[in-house]
């Protein structure tokens, strides 16, 4: 995902609390100056690997993962506010930082065991670079020492900053989803499912979660079997179940058939007996979301798709996603149209070359099928690609999003994160690649960013059914780089366990639902029950330029839009507080005209009604 010669990668950006003065899409982030570092972390960004070690010298260039900002501050403070258990491993001062826009400025450097800051205070306002070590992929030596005797600094990520991390939130973030708790919102247990423990010490799957929900006829014994025949242990189990049809999203890996065409008894039974959990409709939908070809490639790897002869009753529809590689290489191409100069000329061209709009419209109709299928045509879904864990994430996710307005909200999104991604297994660690020197990995992906751009994507369509805003999207992914929460980190359930995850870092839900503010949509209109199905040409798509192009200066708006939200916000709540007093008063002089009536019963009185 990364281009060796370019000062960063596009993969994903860092929020901020305000929009940057001046920012540079390739190498920086800002520190929240203008909040409390106690309650707040400084920002975050993305990258695509921590560099395990890497040169600093004197004359530098900084590969920052895909986005990081720059930001211009009147500050005279030299050096950054320290978060809890943050401290200065190294200084060096008389450094050069080429900056895309502004060009060549010298300054002093600060490595802390989170972030690297740099400070030039011959501009006025002083220039400020507060970069997060996560999203630093590498650091290059791009010019030897000169005669003055300049010395080059090592700089070295031994351990990631989460660990280390002690804030303490009002509320524990790691409470917000209960796998439990969310089947029962859903109404499992029920006649046609179960709650099963086959799982519970991840003997079975060890990237599945402890706690699924199977069909209600099919014995833990059999789940084994079935298991055993789909990629990885990665069997069907419940994603979502329709509250009135109980048509439901089921999620898994690809069938093991290989060349020879194998076949499962135990499978067949299996997925027949989602179908009739359904008594609504006597079909089941598989949806594949590999492209058909890439699909028969893996019978030669041992896998393969669903034949319709074997399933009966069952239709394979194949959604022609591609896998993690192109995804990774489209957003390279992005990275150099985007960065660090947009040629306005051949913006349109340049776009369409990198096929990132085409990559977001096929996964938003993916999805978009899948929600129709069970809204409108009440028919149970199996989703899968090749091992479950991310373009089936991408579709199951999207999907229960458009049918359930729960997820729309800002907790509810938080437990689709924790339900879809985290606990069935999207593999963060390797996608990311925190902790990993090796920033050419084949496994890096931005899989998740796709996911979140989609999400943004319905929220323009749809501007008052999401009760957060971009800045709270743009907040989750500037945190996946950051290294500041522990939520991102492993690539199971079952790994977070044994790290102790819960126990040793932050949640980022503390983080963010102690100031729930900032993240609120204005807008917002609760319907519950609404489903939505977008609109998903590519001339409905736009790029994501609030996250993909934030910090170049041409790009940036004149005043944060999350500012003008919560102002929003705050003009809202003054006016409801004008209503029920007006409320309150129409009451009382309800009651007093009644008193009044009761005493002079020929008065005529004329009822007030008020409307919200």
């Amino acid at each position: 995902m990364e281009k060796s010669g370019s000062i960063d990668s596009l993969g994903s950006k860092h929020s901020s609390s305000r929009q940057p003065s001046v920012d540079s899409l390739s190498s920086t982030s800002t520190s929240r100056s203008d909040r409390s570092a106690q309650a707040k972390p400084p920002f975050a960004m993305s990258s695509e690997s921590v560099a395990a070690s890497a040169e600093l010298s004197p004359e530098f260039r900084v590969k920052p993962k895909p986005a990081a900002k720059q930001v211009l501050r009147d500050s005279d403070k030299e050096e950054p506010q320290l978060l809890p258990n943050e401290t200065v491993q190294d200084m060096a001062q008389d450094v050069t930082y080429f900056c895309p826009f502004i060009g060549a400025l010298r300054g002093t450097v600060i490595v802390t065991n989170y972030r690297l800051f740099f400070r030039c205070m011959d501009r006025e306002p002083s220039f400020v670079l507060d970069l997060p070590l996560g999203v630093v992929s590498r650091v290059e030596k791009i010019g030897s020492a000169s005669n003055r005797g300049d010395v080059s600094y090592g700089l070295v990520c031994k351990q990631i900053y989460a660990y280390e991390y002690g804030q303490v939130f009002p509320e524990n973030g790691w409470k917000v989803y209960d796998a439990l708790s969310e089947y029962k919102r859903q109404g499992i247990p029920n006649e046609s499912w179960r709650i099963t423990k086959v799982n519970d010490h991840y003997e079975v799957c060890d990237t599945y979660p402890s706690t699924l929900a199977v069909p209600v006829n099919i014995p833990d014994e059999e789940l084994k079997r079935v298991a055993a025949y789909r990629a990885k242990g990665r069997m069907p189990v419940l994603s979502w179940i329709h509250p009135e049809s109980q048509a439901t999203v089921a999620r898994c890996s690809q069938p093991m058939v290989g060349v020879n065409g194998k076949r499962s008894k135990e499978d067949e039974k299996y997925l027949q007996a989602i179908m009739d959990a359904n008594a609504q409709s006597h079909k089941l939908f598989i949806f594949d979301a590999r492209p058909s070809v890439n699909a028969a490639a893996n019978k030669m790897k041992g896998g393969g798709y669903e034949s319709e002869d074997a399933y009966q009753n069952a239709e394979l529809v194949f959604l022609d996603i591609h896998n993690i590689h192109v995804m990774r290489e489209s957003l390279r191409k992005l990275k150099d149209v985007v960065y660090p100069n947009i040629e306005d000329s051949h913006w349109l061209s340049n776009l369409e070359s990198t096929h990132w709009l085409e990559h977001i419209k096929l996964i938003l109709a993916g999805a978009l099928r899948i929600a129709d299928k069970v809204e409108s045509g009440k028919t149970s879904v199996v989703v899968h690609c090749s091992d479950g864990w991310d373009r089936t994430g991408q579709l199951t996710s999207l999907a229960m999003l458009m049918l359930d307005s729960y997820y729309r909200t800002v907790r509810g999104f938080e437990v689709l994160l924790e339900k879809e991604w985290l606990s069935f297994g999207h593999r963060f660690q390797l996608r990311v690649g925190h902790g990993d020197k090796n920033h050419t990995d084949a496994d890096r992906s931005p899989v998740f960013i796709q996911f979140i751009d989609c999400v943004w994507q319905l929220t323009r369509q749809f501007p008052a059914a999401f009760e957060f805003n971009e800045y709270f999207l743009v907040t989750i992914l500037d945190h996946l780089y950051s290294c500041l929460f522990g939520t991102f980190l492993c690539n199971s359930e079952q790994q977070r366990l044994k790290e102790e995850i819960p126990k040793r870092t932050v949640s980022l839900w503390s983080y963010i639902n102690s100031q729930l503010e900032e993240f609120t949509n204005p807008l917002y209109v609760n319907y519950s029950n609404h489903v939505l199905f977008p609109v998903v040409g590519l001339r409905h798509l736009e790029l994501w330029v609030g996250y993909y192009i934030r910090w170049n200066p041409r790009m940036r708006p004149q005043e944060p839009v999350h500012q003008r939200h919560k102002e929003l916000l705050a003009k809202r709540a003054e006016l409801q507080k004008r209503v029920d007093e007006l409320q309150r008063e129409v009451t009382n002089r309800s009651a007093s005209s009644s008193s009044e009536r009761a005493g002079s019963p020929t008065r005529s009185i004329t009822p007030v009604q008020t409307f919200v």
